[in-house]
């Protein structure tokens, strides 16, 4: 595409001049899809496919094979669920937002209460947006985290905003960040209902580590039994209330 006069390129394209051949080359904004419901990838690849600017590298439906394939792809945004199986949307972005900090992270969720946008927010998503959301805003999000802005849904946008601030300006010291990545993804997959031999399975270790880690994350968090596990997951919005 040649830079006529008068015609603008759209911002969200990547542009670079190419002096060998005197034109801008446009590099579309690369893309992988997480969520761990196949019909709902399936739509949201239709959807975006249609934009011009938009090219999907490929997708998942678990939250560790997610945090290998964006390792390995490297796209510039990932939208992701917030409640994908195995570690859940908050664990997959806390982990890439160190691994892959190039990779800008648009959360798509159904629960729009403060303890999940706050929680999604903390481990460096970019933007988290409902799930009902129009599509436009999807969209509008994908294009403002690629070029390294932050957004949210608007019925979101100034409630979260104002209380994350105030909450990271308090500092207070929360004990679940005093877990480590073993031990949180360990956790969620306690609360998601996995026994210690799954757990194990899932993650490349041994049972007895699974249950090392369990009581090592369990005393951190001050919690006695199993129920108050679960409590404390739906509290932190790490998984949803079943009731």
């Amino acid at each position: 595409m040649q830079n006529r006069p008068g015609y603008l390129l759209p911002v969200y394209f990547k542009r670079k001049w190419n002096w060998r051949i005197g034109i801008i080359d446009i590099t579309m904004i690369s893309i992988l899809l997480a969520d761990d419901h196949q019909v709902v990838r399936k739509g949201l690849k239709a959807l975006l496919s249609a934009e011009p600017d938009f090219n999907i590298v490929g997708e998942s439906g678990d939250g560790l094979e997610t945090i290998k394939l964006v390792e390995q792809l490297q796209p510039e945004v990932l939208v992701l669920d917030l409640m994908m199986l195995g570690v859940n949307g908050l664990e997959v972005t806390r982990q890439l937002n160190k691994k892959c900090p190039g990779t800008g992270i648009v959360i798509l969720s159904m629960h729009s209460n403060e303890a999940y946008v706050l929680e999604a927010l903390r481990s460096g998503a970019k933007a988290y947006i409902l799930k009902e959301s129009p599509p436009e805003e999807l969209i509008r999000a994908i294009k403002e985290v690629s070029s390294g802005r932050r957004y949210l849904s608007s019925p979101l946008s100034e409630k979260a905003i104002e209380a994350y601030t105030q909450k990271t300006e308090a500092k207070i010291e929360d004990p679940y960040e005093q877990l480590t990545t073993r031990e949180r993804e360990i956790f969620q997959l306690t609360a998601q209902g996995c026994t210690n031999t799954e757990i194990a399975s899932k993650l490349y270790i041994s049972p007895r580590t699974v249950e090392t880690h369990r009581t090592n994350l369990m005393r951190k968090l001050e919690l006695r039994n199993h129920t108050q596990l679960i409590q404390y997951a739906i509290k932190r919005g790490i998984i949803s209330n079943p009731a």
